[in-house]
């Protein structure tokens, strides 16, 4: 586990301590209402951490609508214009996202940092691929691991020549490899929290995949303090991901479901049933486990760590606990059934 410098954003203590879930909001930036109905759908979703682009003096007035309707920080997300900045940090923003290196001369950066330690606010760093300069492409021929974490690196060394090191730090990458590679350079490098994701991950298919694997190795390696699943879809579903993915590593609590891919001894509809339990308990604040077994001959066995769960029989299925006491039901009984022992737990 790394040794974090805690930074405080809005209520939330980014130490490692616990994962934040955050998402950005992709309502057009003149949308002050479509931005604010989204932003509530997200907290309402358990997003806890929400980021909104602000790429002009108009889209500043998004920060006290949003700031008004939900209790989550919000940050702004700025480029190029260190003007955006100091007018975000004074309409009630909770952190800024910036590159220094991108916002003009060392006077621009103090006055950035100077209104953020005013406000006491911290600034994200956040580099990728796409915006890295030519100068360290010149170096190592290619946005590298090594590129990446030096470029951030640099960024940071602006803002603590001002004394200030309320940072976080993202690398973003739509390679998996290079992401999860470039994290861990950093991770050595500095003790800054980390901000995780696959940048451009696709659509929810492979957006979610390649979350999941770059994502989930890194916090499975002790790296990362908030993270963002990237996908070209509805917020609310990179919301949903991401506690997926915190749940099956052990960093959220919440049903875990466990269900056998069915074979040619399974005689009830186990595909139909698995969804309509899944679905029943996705939002259950119980730290449990259920499972979805296609036979008695090895359900019980395989899930004996399962605090409930059903094995289908032909046309029928036994309900098991961890106690080891079972029952035999109809197939028609078997989501109600199952739920109702649920609920008892």
């Amino acid at each position: 586990m790394r040794n974090v410098k805690p930074v405080r954003v809005g209520d939330c203590v980014l130490d490692g301590k616990h994962i934040y879930i955050q998402s950005m909001l992709n309502v057009r930036s003149d949308d002050i209402e479509g931005s604010v109905r989204q932003a509530v759908g997200l907290e309402a979703a358990g997003c806890e951490i929400i980021r909104a682009a602000i790429p002009n003096m108009e889209a500043v007035r998004l920060i006290p609508a949003i700031k008004e309707a939900v209790k989550i920080p919000l940050v702004a997300d700025i480029h190029f214009d260190y003007k955006l900045a100091l007018e975000a940090a004074a309409a009630g923003v909770d952190k800024i996202r910036i590159n220094p290196g991108n916002i003009g001369g060392m006077d621009r950066v103090k006055q950035v940092v100077e209104a953020c330690r005013a406000r006491s606010l911290p600034i994200r760093i956040g580099v990728n691929s796409g915006s890295l300069e030519k100068e360290l492409l010149a170096k190592y021929g290619s946005p590298t691991p090594e590129a990446l974490v030096e470029s951030a690196m640099n960024h940071a060394a602006m803002l603590e020549h001002f004394d200030f090191d309320d940072i976080v730090i993202s690398i973003k990458s739509s390679d998996v490899n290079k992401m999860i590679a470039s994290y861990r350079l950093a991770a050595e490098r500095c003790n800054y929290p980390l901000h995780l994701g696959v940048t451009e991950a696709g659509t929810e298919r492979m957006g979610l995949i390649k979350s999941a694997v770059g994502i989930g190795s890194l916090l499975c390696d002790g790296i990362g303090e908030t993270i963002r699943v990237s996908l070209t879809d509805d917020p609310v579903r990179e919301i949903e991901a991401a506690k997926d993915i915190l749940r099956c590593i052990g960093r959220r609590g919440g049903v875990r479901l466990v269900s056998c891919p069915t074979c040619g001894r399974t005689r009830i509809d186990l595909i139909g049933t698995a969804k309509k339990v899944e679905e029943a308990v996705k939002d259950l604040e119980k730290d449990i486990t259920v499972a979805v077994m296609g036979c008695i001959v090895n359900g019980p066995g395989e899930a004996r760590e399962a605090d409930v769960g059903i094995a289908g029989g032909d046309g029928c299925a036994i309900i098991f606990k961890k106690d080891g006491s079972q029952r035999k039901i109809r197939e028609e009984d078997i989501v109600p059934e199952l739920l109702a022992e649920v609920d008892k737990l």
